[in-house]
């Protein structure tokens, strides 16, 4: 089975832009990024940027890297282009999250283990919740599972409802799971998805992955025990500063 890494990583950001040349306790975040999945059980890893000086800096330090348009709305967008741009045909694709600069290799190998099965299409991560802090935030989408491991509905609303049963005892009534966003295609599943116009459910709660459930494709998921950290504004990097041992 042949796996591409692929880190998307653009400069421009509204709550922090510049985040992938931050640096965090010596080396910036996108090489970060980049160590960790080398790390996993990829044939290769491939940074995809719209920025010059990202692009020389991942080189610098002796990684890939490829030059892709300004214009993509999504990290599956410019995933799409990287690989069309790349030489060499996979038959797998992992979108690893730029701003994850301690994400586990063993966390990428779970998504990849996913396609072991023939018919995966698409494959995540989650994760059980477990306090109603996190069950009732926004920014941490939940996500509902059948029996054969498969997506029924992400959302970033607590589903689901608990009935005649206090808000903050609902995790404990019931299994609840946040969604990790780390994503895997098969190839020829990612062309068609970039084909697809914006749904109207992916409008309504911001989630593109509704876009792929709207229109029928099957998202695999598998459970990681594993917590990420994401950096979306100056107030995050001052949290993994503290991260111990990095």
């Amino acid at each position: 089975m042949k796996v591409l890494g692929i880190i998307p990583a653009r400069y421009a950001s509204t709550r922090f832009p510049g985040k992938p040349l931050i640096d965090i306790n010596g080396k910036t975040m996108i090489q970060r990024v980049y160590e960790q999945a080398k790390s996993a059980n990829l044939a290769e890893v491939l940074v995809a940027t719209d920025d010059e000086r990202i692009m020389a800096h991942v080189q610098a330090f002796g990684g890939n890297a490829v030059m892709t348009a300004a214009h993509h709305q999504s990290g599956t967008d410019r995933c799409f282009e990287a690989y069309k741009l790349h030489d060499e045909p996979f038959e797998y694709i992992i979108n690893i999250q730029g701003d994850e600069p301690f994400i586990r290799p063993e966390q990428i190998n779970l998504v990849a283990a996913c396609f072991a099965h023939a018919g995966t299409q698409l494959a995540t991560l989650i994760k059980k919740i477990t306090t109603a802090e996190e069950l009732f935030n926004v920014n941490a989408p939940k996500v509902v599972i059948n029996k054969a491991q498969e997506a029924l509905y992400f959302s970033r609303s607590p589903i689901p409802f608990c009935r005649n049963v206090p808000n903050d005892i609902w995790h404990q009534q019931h299994t609840y799971y946040k969604h990790i966003g780390i994503y895997g295609y098969r190839t020829d599943i990612l062309e068609q998805i970039t084909q697809l116009p914006p749904s109207p459910l992916e409008l309504a709660e911001s989630l593109e992955q509704l876009r792929w459930l709207e229109n029928g494709f099957r998202i695999t998921t598998a459970l990681t025990e594993f917590e990420t950290i994401g950096i979306d504004t100056p107030e995050d990097l001052l949290k993994v500063q503290q991260v111990p041992g990095e």
